[in-house]
């Protein structure tokens, strides 16, 4: 057990090289591993009830008598970051909707579920995070078809029902089957049962981008100008989201910590998510713009955390003088 407790702990600590790893080795290993994407939803199940066992209902009730940075977060999520895509999408890409679909597939699906690790790290509102991941987990289900076939409908062929389908069994249900795990044992579970699956979990996530990657292996061994103009337009989209999330968590007079808590809901993806849709519901030239962001997020994520910890220590040695005088 210690030892898989340590393997948690490394891949934690190496999260930001550890998923873009992942990539490079699904893509190296394509022609062995694409076989097995029939694991990957079960897979993603898996790992959504592991990450929702320290979820309960009652952060969603507290967080409801302040749902201002909630609702905010679920509107960068799946209103501004989508336009935006789509705008940007349209204009530089707009001769191949597969690669503007992938785009958008990408700032359209929920937020991850890792945001809530590095709100931890860097001392955000976690209620706040746990009830942006919880309600959005929920209502995924039914915004990504619905966003997807607003935006793209009329020029993307897709199937919303199966897509629906195909969150509910990976996201909705599992979520909601830990979350009452956790009301019922009265948060137990999150003690005992969540510490043992964390190490499993993360095995899951490295089982889902490895095989994922391998539907993109074409598209990386033949880099085309175009296509790295995607990763450049992936990598600005990404923080962009993070831009848009401070600037409006200011707007709307968000303190330190749920300023934190919105920055990362905002910023950061549920690629896996992201990626399952695009391999079972598009043609593999959606996959490319999905896949790549693995390469940036967990990156971007450390570089902002780093960023954070720089501004606050000025306040904090403040803080400190002013304690000793």
């Amino acid at each position: 057990m210690d030892g898989l407790m340590r393997f948690n702990k490394f891949i934690e600590k190496w999260m930001a090289f550890v998923t873009p790893t992942c990539l490079v080795v699904g893509i190296l290993t394509a022609q062995w591993l694409g076989s097995a994407s029939f694991l990957v939803p079960w897979l993603f199940a898996f790992m959504t009830f592991a990450g929702s066992l320290g979820c309960d209902f009652g952060d969603m009730k507290r967080v409801a008598v302040h749902p201002v940075p909630l609702v905010a977060v679920l509107l960068i999520l799946h209103v501004i970051m989508p336009l935006i895509a789509v705008g940007v999408g349209m204009l530089f890409f707009g001769g191949d909707m597969n690669l503007v679909t992938g785009i958008v597939l990408e700032f359209l699906v929920p937020t991850g579920i890792v945001s809530l690790t590095w709100v931890s790290i860097y001392k955000g509102s976690a209620p706040l995070t746990l009830s942006i991941i919880v309600l959005d987990t929920l209502l995924a289900p039914f915004l990504v078809p619905l966003m997807l076939h607003a935006l793209l409908g009329s020029v993307v062929e897709m199937s919303p029902w199966g897509m629906m389908l195909q969150l509910i069994f990976m996201i909705a249900i599992p979520a909601l089957a830990a979350m009452a795990l956790n009301q019922y044992t009265k948060g137990r579970v999150n003690e005992t049962l969540k510490p043992k699956l964390a190490p499993f979990s993360k095995v899951a996530l490295i089982g889902v981008v490895t095989i994922n990657s391998t539907r993109i292996a074409p598209y990386m061994k033949h880099l085309t100008p175009t296509l790295l103009a995607v990763a450049l337009c992936i990598l600005c989209l990404a923080i962009s989201g993070y831009i848009v999330a401070i600037i409006i968590a200011r707007l709307i007079r968000q303190d330190g910590p749920s300023t934190i808590s919105m920055m990362y809901n905002g910023g950061m993806r549920n690629i896996s998510a992201g990626a399952v849709l695009a391999a079972q519901y598009f043609p593999a030239e959606v996959m490319f713009p999905v896949m790549i962001g693995t390469l940036f997020q967990q990156v971007l994520a450390a570089i902002v955390g780093i960023l954070i910890s720089r501004k606050s220590q000025p306040a904090e040695l403040a803080a400190a003088g002013i304690k000793n005088a």
